[in-house]
């Protein structure tokens, strides 16, 4: 069964390489078709940190990476870098395209960069990114499953969390379920979940998800989740589409990453996007 694996908040500078080696052996099991990585891969945005990020996806060797920058792959403390050049580094790792699209007949992923040098943590996505993104949605087969990755959040289940939650949400959730999105994918919380869109924008069908992602190797765990990394896979339902997503949980006595939850999620039909 075709799968996608989303490896999110690596933070290299912080990463354990023991969770490293588990993340590397699950990979290599499950074959994923593309790997997505939705951002802040390093801690710091330092050349040494995107090296050793570049070498352990290259590990991977998964067919197609797809990634996007988060707020702390821009420098930080460097402010000629951050102000003339904040994605140089990035770039030199990751390649230059920031909005990479992943296209196969089963799949299509499409990234968006919500970060922005002026901004420190906070995200954001600009209507020409929000036409884009609806456009490449609304030109999808009808077997393909359709994926948009964001770094910041569209939405958010603590309260604590609110102000993590992305700039011009509410325009590009909107246009996104219009146009056909089944899943929008995400990181920076650090806190993984599943949620129905339905349950933060009325006007969103209950078959358009929120995926959010854990820290995958890093050390900054938050809110007593372990390191985690989710795998999507290609399903069908007795009365139409369908996703399987899956949480796979580090276990510090297994040495392994462990499938921790399985979620059967109904999407709508693809003849008719909400």
């Amino acid at each position: 069964m075709s799968c996608l694996l989303q490896i999110s908040d690596t933070h290299f500078g912080t990463e354990q390489p023991e969770v490293m080696d588990a993340l590397e052996r699950l990979a290599r099991s499950l074959s994923p078709q593309v790997v997505v990585l939705s951002g802040d891969i390093t801690q710091r945005g330092t050349r040494a940190q995107f090296a050793a990020a570049r070498a352990f996806v290259d590990r991977l060797d998964a067919p197609a990476v797809i990634a996007i920058p988060g707020n702390h792959d821009i420098p930080l403390f460097q402010l000629g870098a951050r102000l003339f050049a904040p994605y140089e580094r990035y770039a030199g790792a990751f390649g230059a395209d920031l909005e990479p699209v992943f296209e196969s007949a089963e799949w299509l992923v499409v990234a968006v960069n919500t970060t922005r040098w002026y901004r420190h943590a906070d995200g954001e996505v600009s209507a020409a990114q929000i036409e884009r993104v609806a456009h490449r949605l609304a030109a999808a087969s009808p077997d393909q499953l359709r994926v948009v990755v964001t770094h910041q959040p569209v939405m958010v289940t603590r309260q604590e969390d609110m102000q993590n939650r992305l700039h011009g949400r509410e325009a590009a959730v909107a246009s996104w379920c219009a146009a056909g999105a089944d899943l929008i994918l995400g990181g920076h919380i650090h806190l993984p979940f599943v949620r129905s869109l339905h349950d933060a924008y009325a006007g969103c069908p209950r078959t358009t998800w929120a995926v959010q992602a854990g820290t995958a190797v890093s050390s900054r765990l938050r809110a007593g989740h372990p390191n985690s990394v989710n795998v999507l896979r290609l399903g069908e339902a007795d009365d139409g589409r369908a996703c399987q997503a899956e949480r796979w949980d580090h276990s510090a006595a297994d040495k392994a990453f462990v499938c921790a939850k399985v979620l059967q999620l109904p999407l709508a039909s693809a003849a008719a996007p909400a």
